[in-house]
């Protein structure tokens, strides 16, 4: 290993002066913020340096990142200071093209049939960025919408990559011990002292996190109030969001012939994954896992019915037992009736976001200010959001693609064997999920919150991937 190592820095002098350079910054990084940073950038250099040795490796890190640490940022200032995230996208997009270019005997480009209209979706996103900016969109929102694109483009870093079910299996394994444990970190934090969890949260600025303002979450702004499950992911309803999508991937595997998991672990990760989603307050999270469950309870899987059952029951024995019983159930109805301060606030965004499609119907204001003063851009749902920036056109653009890729997969499942059709049915409810959780939130849509994006399509790409698959065991693994 040694010896191949040496080798490959005596032929690739880049490769020896880049990691000459990140020597370099790891000891200036301990001589100016001290040795934590060091042990923090070694562990980054040996991470990154696998990342760009292995497709799989990169794949994990894209899923770690999105589910634990989805804002975190280099810790020094730059005209532009990439994320995580953006970094472990173009890194693993890398990997696998130089992979195809070095290797075009060994690995094939897999260009899927929604690959067309899903590079026609974004080019009507480009369209709608370019024409609501008048040609001159500013710096900020070129970045954003860049890491939005990076996010979209990872459906096809999946399609490329899960090539084995050894990679599927892997892959979806990280997917789902990455949610337990953000969700984990997130009920720690809720359980903690709120100083103690504010100082924790405030210490993340370094690498980006808020240190002032609401770093702490609570229902209505109540300080006195219920607090909100947040995790690392610093906005509730997004964490939710999140929640929803992976619960709803483990679920198909709790109850599957051959699950991935050991079952009690599965099980165990999926209720510590609902408990947080619940302590979120998030009412479109709940109700997309809900839709979610559902779905796969009506397709394939009955006994998640009564699973469904059950977990109301303990979620509200918890709910009594921690003593939120009635301000969740007044939330949950406040909620439906649209009477408290949040509901109102969202239903002034859907009648502002409808004068705006009224006013721009074809290809929306792009993804800057709102162009008349009467007006504010930004509303609480996906599809007002995309009738909103890219237009109707847009909407009719983003519905058919997904629409086209659940007849795809579902009708695929006839073909599948039972392993790769739970996996298949898991991915749909993930993305079923998000749809339900669309109707009142616009997170999967939002430049600036390109993790979920990346989840969303990643998830479709994943599901698109697994369709694609030998149909059975006897498969060569890729080198």
């Amino acid at each position: 290993m040694q010896t191949q190592f040496r080798v490959a820095l005596t032929h690739s002098p880049g490769l020896a002066a880049a990691l000459a350079l990140a020597l370099g910054g790891i000891v200036g990084g301990a001589a100016a913020f001290g040795p934590l940073y060091a042990v923090i950038g070694l562990l980054a250099l040996g991470v990154t340096l696998a990342l760009l040795r292995s497709t799989e490796v990169g794949l994990l890190a894209v899923f770690a990142i999105i589910t634990l640490l989805p804002f975190a940022t280099l810790p020094f200032k730059a005209v532009i200071t990439p994320n995580f995230l953006t970094m472990a996208l173009v890194a693993l997009t890398g990997v696998w093209v130089l992979r195809l270019l070095a290797r075009p005997d060994a690995y094939e480009l897999r260009v899927p049939a929604l690959s067309l209209p899903l590079l026609g979706f974004l080019g009507l996103t480009l369209f709608s960025l370019v024409l609501g900016a008048h040609g001159l969109p500013d710096m900020s929102t070129l970045h954003n919408y860049a890491k939005f694109v990076m996010g979209v483009l990872l459906y096809f870093s999946l399609v490329n990559c899960v090539r084995t079910r050894a990679q599927a299996r892997l892959v979806l394994r990280g997917l789902i011990l990455s949610g337990g444990v953000a969700a984990l970190v997130a009920l720690v934090l809720w359980a903690m002292n709120d100083q103690l969890a504010l100082s924790l949260l405030v210490s993340l600025g370094r690498i980006g996190y808020p240190t002032d303002g609401r770093v702490l979450r609570y229902v209505e702004d109540d300080t006195s109030g219920l607090e909100r499950a947040i995790g690392l992911s610093v906005d509730p309803n997004s964490f939710g969001g999140m929640l929803a999508l992976v619960v709803a991937l483990a679920a198909a595997q709790l109850v599957a012939r051959n699950p991935l998991l050991r079952r009690w672990l599965l099980g165990g990760i999926v209720t510590v994954m609902a408990l947080a989603l619940l302590l979120t307050f998030s009412r479109a999270a709940l109700l997309g896992l809900v839709i979610a469950a559902a779905y796969l309870a009506t397709v394939r899987y009955r006994r998640l019915w009564w699973i469904m059952l059950g977990a109301g029951l303990v979620g509200a024995v918890l709910l009594v037992s921690l003593g939120f019983a009635g301000q969740f159930v007044e939330r949950m109805l406040s909620g439906v009736q649209f009477v408290d301060q949040a509901q109102q606030m969202r239903l002034a965004e859907f009648q502002n976001a409808l004068t705006i499609i009224q006013r721009y119907p074809a290809f929306g204001i792009g993804f800057g200010q709102a162009p008349d003063l009467d007006l504010t851009a930004g509303v609480s749902s996906i599809y007002l959001a995309l009738g909103q920036r890219v237009g109707l056109v847009g909407l009719v653009a983003f519905l058919g693609t997904v629409g086209a890729w659940f007849a795809q997969t579902i009708g695929a499942l006839k073909n599948l064997d039972e392993e790769r059709a739970s996996w298949v049915l898991g991915c749909q409810a993930g993305i079923v999920a998000a749809l339900a959780v669309g109707l009142a939130d616009h997170y999967f849509f939002n430049i600036e919150f390109s993790h979920m994006v990346a989840l969303f399509w990643g998830t479709m790409g994943l599901g698109t991937a697994l369709i694609a698959l030998p149909p059975d065991e006897a498969e060569v693994e890729q080198a």
